[in-house]
């Protein structure tokens, strides 16, 4: 087996802030800021909301994030995971619509970094889309992960995704689709 060597990345694990530019929690905080479409904040519902991946690993790569601030999913009301668990259906018949992928990867990490998240004090379910053949030689041969569209697009195209679900209203486009439960 090989192994791929990536020294810089001691940096990002071990930096103090894992909220850099954020009083508290990233995931508490961005609700409740003014620009939803500058934050990526595509759709939100009385309990949770969906967020586009800063760093994503596919186009459209989103994340589900309960308004509770928990790490442990254990801890979510019934109420409160109902409510995330229809927004992540939700969230995936919008990416139909507007991505028309063939498949997701939907996962959590749930516990310290050691099981793979950056955030882990505030529980979020990835829902990452999938196309055959989406993973070639680029990442296995070249090392290098081709992202085919910029973020503020995948934006526009989940919004309008989401604004045409029933049970949804919109106040303009820069403010996230609002869901109701």
């Amino acid at each position: 087996m090989e192994q791929i060597f990536a020294p810089w990345r001691m940096e990002w694990v071990e930096r103090e802030s894992k909220n850099e530019g954020f009083e508290g929690c990233v995931f508490c905080a961005l609700p409740e800021r003014e620009n939803d479409r500058e934050n990526y904040l595509v759709a939100r519902s009385e309990h949770a909301y969906v967020l586009l991946n800063n760093y994503p690993y596919n186009p459209g790569h989103a994340m589900v994030i309960p308004h509770a601030h928990t790490g442990e999913y254990r801890d979510l009301d019934a109420t409160g995971l109902l409510a995330k668990e229809r927004l992540l259906q939700r969230t995936l018949a919008a990416m139909d619509e507007a991505l028309d992928p063939d498949g997701y990867n939907v996962g959590y990490n749930l516990g310290s970094p050691a099981a793979g998240g950056s955030i882990d004090d505030h529980l979020h379910a990835h829902v990452v889309p999938r196309w055959t053949g989406d993973t070639n030689f680029m990442p296995v041969i070249g090392d290098t992960k081709v992202i085919v569209e910029a973020v503020a697009e995948t934006y526009d195209r989940l919004h309008n995704a989401f604004a045409n679900q029933d049970a949804t209203s919109t106040v303009d486009e820069e403010s996230a689709v609002v869901v109701e439960t």
